[in-house]
């Protein structure tokens, strides 16, 4: 993507990415050019293959790698220019479960918010070890705690100084499946609070029931960002399934001039629809299977998912 004029920013960002790049001595290029501005208030999910950037873009926003060229703005902070005032504003959770583990879990958040230079609040800290379901383990040592509570240890961390950023990089990788459903509510209350959250994710599902907003990134650059509705509906496609009474060898002559597909063992049509059509042609699809004296017994229709999208958009198909 090109850079936008570095002296305009949408209303709402709050953060805002314009030509970013990062390369290293050995030539590789992590991120190619990248924009991008994440809206005050918004669940954004950044989805990408293992490589493609997602960590070293987080890292930069967050102060912890130097960006080769572009800049990144925090609520109008400048990340070198103005670095205080931008990583104060960042929560981060990372993907390593890093912590003292021979710290208790009230020292640990304590210690963070110290960190950002601001007054104890202890008022503050008891409210999210409550809302994180911690608080009966504020007095445990870290390494007493399982995974999901070291993760849930992790967040309250990030929010121990009131950031209003939140970067959550895999939050949700090694937890089963009924703790991760709470962290999905825990982190939908965050926003309802007024804290932009952005999260990268290897659940398809995770973005797809979260987020307000979807951005691909692959080899170092932003393929698209789109609101979430928005690209299911531009991107996502229904089929419907007929299976046949009797086998078929191929699709007829008269059928051609639909996208039809044939199962390998001749029982199955699959027709492939657009969803933003006024005409599915469903109905002349069926006119015309009964005038070639198709019978099918049963059918079914199904809707792309947001994985096949994903999919779809990392190999250059749409």
């Amino acid at each position: 993507m090109s850079p936008l004029d570095a002296t305009t920013s949408a209303p709402d960002a709050i953060v805002s990415v314009r030509g970013l790049s990062k390369h290293y001595k050995s030539g590789l290029r992590a991120l190619n050019n990248v924009d991008l501005e994440i809206r005050r208030g918004e669940i954004f999910a950044l989805l990408g293959p293992n490589g493609a950037g997602k960590t070293t873009l987080i890292s930069i926003i967050c102060g912890i790698v130097n960006g080769s060229e572009g800049s990144v703005h925090v609520d109008g902070h400048d990340i070198v220019r103005d670095y205080r005032a931008a990583r104060g504003l960042i929560g981060l959770v990372p993907q390593e479960l890093s912590t003292d583990a021979f710290e208790t879990v009230w020292a640990t958040v304590k210690f963070s918010r110290g960190l950002f230079g601001k007054a104890p609040n202890p008022v503050h800290l008891e409210r999210i070890l409550r809302d994180l379901s911690l608080w009966e383990k504020k007095d445990s040592k870290i390494m007493a705690l399982s995974g999901g509570m070291k993760r849930r240890v992790l967040i309250a961390k990030a929010l121990a100084h009131e950031p209003r950023v939140l970067f959550l990089d895999e939050p949700t990788a090694g937890v089963d499946v009924e703790l991760r459903h709470d962290m999905w509510e825990m982190v939908r209350r965050l926003r309802e609070s007024g804290v932009t959250i952005i999260l990268t994710t290897h659940y398809i599902e995770e973005a797809e029931q979260m987020a307000d907003r979807i951005g691909v990134i692959n080899r170092g650059e932003i393929v698209l960002v789109e609101e979430k509705n928005t690209l299911m509906q531009k991107l996502g496609k229904k089929q419907l399934t007929l299976s046949l009474q009797s086998p078929l060898e191929s699709v007829p002559e008269g059928l051609r001039e639909w996208p039809l597909e044939l199962s390998g063992d001749g029982q199955c049509l699959t027709y492939t629809f657009d969803t933003q059509g006024n005409d599915t042609g469903i109905a002349m699809l069926l006119r015309k299977l009964g005038e070639l004296g198709i019978d099918f017994k049963d059918l079914h229709s199904s809707e792309s998912s947001l994985e096949d999208i994903f999919v779809s958009l990392v190999r250059g198909g749409v």
